[in-house]
């Protein structure tokens, strides 16, 4: 069911799929850079001549400036009519990525792409909090990682040829069309007005959750940052065990293709079933997949660690934000979440540029792995505590497309 605006123009159902579909592109644009980040990093060391640092350090500059952004709009998302925001913050995306394509060294566009980040990241924030207002909080976040699977996808297999033949501008250039084509959707959104209360009331409400809020939020950085810290240098890794560059393509976009099975299981799931085991279940196998890289010499391991890494990090990564949401009616604490996911998206290609040196992959695989465990062991909690607040709630007023 959809209503109508005062001009004329359809918004979609506030709780349906198509708004799903939306908000998903909403919470994408600002940040799209970073599922093409390994397209984006080889383009610059293959196009601009950057060094791996170099390469790094300025993906790592755009995810930096999107936690500043992200900061503010932990303040906006209650006080500022989001839909303004938002148009302000995607025209200006729009005009920065046009201007990163002329930009040709690497301090300037580290600069330059830091602000983009700062934009980014209020966006993206902005939208996280209007998601988090969503009858299913859970679904509308794993629509958003199927969109960033399905366009990053595309965007892996494609792009690092088109830069190959035509230079890296291309890689800005397809960032803006992403954002362009978002701010035609911005209009059929329904409001979002902040829920009235939290999704699914936790036992001991105030003072006590705030602790289990805390650990997911530190699920959330540990997770990403050990996730984007290797795949931000996937596409030199599979070079360095020896794998052609069609192969690398092919396989990092089918992965992320496949990958989108992750977030459309927790469309599905979202609301039926508790979180911990599954949780636990994919962490695991995302730690399997990980460790699996140290064989990337095997073009078949290469494949089912790329595929493995996908479907958990697509899986994850909306059951942590669902978490966040439930905590806050208002999405804040979503908001927050979003600040502390691309800390993490920015901290792992930090890290990654300075430890990788001559080409330690082994280390930085190794570190990832300890990101992880410890991500599963800060998470456990916080997941068993909303499972018995779900648990203890009658089965009543799910969201149906």
């Amino acid at each position: 069911m959809s209503t109508t605006t005062r001009n004329g123009l359809p918004r979609a159902a506030p709780d349906g799929l198509l708004a799903c579909v939306l908000l998903a592109f909403l919470a994408t644009a600002g940040l799209f850079y970073v599922n093409i980040m390994p397209a984006l990093v080889a383009g610059l060391i293959d196009g601009l001549g950057f060094s791996n640092r170099q390469a790094g350090l300025v993906g790592s500059a755009n995810v930096y400036g999107a936690a500043c952004g992200a900061l503010v709009a932990v303040f906006l998302v209650r006080r500022l009519p989001w839909r303004r925001v938002e148009a302000v913050a995607l025209t200006l995306l729009l005009t920065l990525d046009l201007v990163s394509t002329l930009v040709t060294t690497a301090g300037p566009l580290i600069a330059l792409r830091f602000l983009h980040g700062v934009v980014g990241g209020t966006s993206v924030g902005v939208g996280l909090g209007v998601m988090a207002r969503t009858a299913i909080p859970d679904r509308a976040f794993g629509m958003l990682l199927t969109v960033q699977y399905g366009a990053g996808g595309l965007g892996i297999m494609f792009l690092p040829g088109l830069a190959h033949q035509f230079g890296p501008e291309v890689l800005f250039l397809s960032l803006a069309s992403f954002t362009a084509i978002t701010l035609v959707m911005l209009p059929f959104l329904a409001a979002y007005p902040p829920r009235e209360q939290a999704a699914i009331p936790v036992r001991g409400a105030g003072r006590t959750q705030r602790g289990p809020l805390i650990r997911t939020l530190i699920a959330v950085f540990l997770f990403q940052a050990s996730n984007m810290g290797l795949n931000a240098f996937i596409i030199p890794l599979a070079r360095h065990y020896g794998l052609a560059d069609a192969f690398i393509s092919r396989t990092i976009g089918v992965a992320n293709w496949i990958g989108v099975l992750g977030s459309l299981a927790v469309i599905w799931m979202a609301g039926r079933i508790n979180r911990t085991v599954p949780i636990l279940g994919v962490l695991l196998m995302s730690i399997a997949g990980t460790a699996a890289f140290l064989r990337s010499d095997i073009g078949l391991v290469f494949i089912a660690a790329n595929i493995a890494t996908a479907i958990a990090w697509s899986f994850l990564i909306p059951y942590f934000f669902g978490m966040c949401a439930d905590f806050d009616p208002a999405g804040q604490s979503a908001t927050l979440a979003g600040f502390f996911s691309k800390m993490g998206l920015a901290s792992g290609p930090a890290a990654a540029a300075v430890m990788l040196g001559q080409d330690n992959y082994t280390l930085l695989i190794g570190v990832s792995l300890i990101g992880l465990v410890v991500c599963g062991i800060a998470v456990v909690i916080p997941a068993r505590l909303l499972d018995a607040g779900r648990s203890s709630q009658p089965v009543t007023g799910r969201a149906t497309a």
